[in-house]
């Protein structure tokens, strides 16, 4: 099948882990795929976009460099891209990160650098992304969340509290761009094995796992798969909801 035939996305993050499965998934589907990283992953992003050149020869990869918590490079970055691919169909919003504290030892910058990174690049890249697809009257924006946003988590107020605000931004979003054809919806992660879990010790995996109704850790191409489905025509009539991931976990 080629779900995502002649659709252009775009994924923030996609040089690793969840964004980086996005993109092979999308790519194979038929997407022409554009991504942004930072500057420390410039060799990785290009060895990845000449792997899947060569696996996809008829289907265009481009990589840009481009600092998604800074509004200045998201507006010269996303001119660029436009520029060159002319429209842009669908975004998916996954770049983050997590400085994990407790609220009594959790440092300001590590508060600011986490909503920053996590939510408001969201509104920096959607606002310019938008502008287009609003033109074209048509896109579908995929947020990715965390099962975190809905139930918190220990030691995570700076990260949940960013997932959180992904979900009131996505439904109000939805609202405003529905009209115009287009869509905004939430993808939201249980325990996914990626570089974010590998700090968490054995007998807090184990605690996790013994949550979930599959009793299994998800993988990248679980959240993937979910966003294709969200990126394709299938979901046409789907808007400002959240799909969950995570394998049923109880709360």
């Amino acid at each position: 099948m080629n779900l995502l035939k002649k659709k252009i996305v775009l994924v923030t993050g996609g040089s690793r882990g969840i964004g980086k499965q996005i993109i092979k998934t999308f790519v194979k589907q038929g997407a022409k795929a554009i991504f942004f990283t930072f500057k420390s992953y410039l060799d990785k992003y290009k060895k990845f976009e000449d792997e899947l050149y060569y696996k996809y020869p008829y289907v265009k990869v481009k990589g840009y460099k481009s600092d998604c918590t800074n509004l200045n490079s998201v507006k010269k970055t996303v001119k660029k891209i436009l520029k060159y691919f002319k429209r842009i169909d669908v975004l998916v919003n996954n770049v983050g990160i997590k400085k994990d504290s407790l609220l009594l030892n959790m440092k300001e910058k590590d508060w600011d650098t986490v909503i920053k990174t996590n939510l408001t690049t969201i509104f920096y890249v959607t606002k310019e992304v938008a502008k287009n697809m609003i033109k074209n009257r048509n896109g579908s924006i995929i947020n990715i969340g965390s099962i975190v946003g809905l139930i918190g988590n220990f030691g995570q107020c700076n990260y949940s509290t960013s997932k959180s605000g992904i979900i009131g931004f996505t439904k109000s979003i939805a609202l405003e761009l529905g009209s115009r054809n287009i869509r905004c919806n939430v993808v939201s992660p249980g325990l996914i094995f990626t570089d974010m879990i590998k700090s968490l010790s054995k007998k807090k995996i184990k605690e996790w796992k013994n949550r979930i109704s599959l009793k299994r850790i998800g993988n990248v191409k679980d959240v993937a798969n979910a966003c294709l489905f969200l990126a394709s025509d299938l979901s046409s009539y789907i808007t400002g909801e959240i799909l969950n991931v995570n394998g049923g976990i109880s709360s």
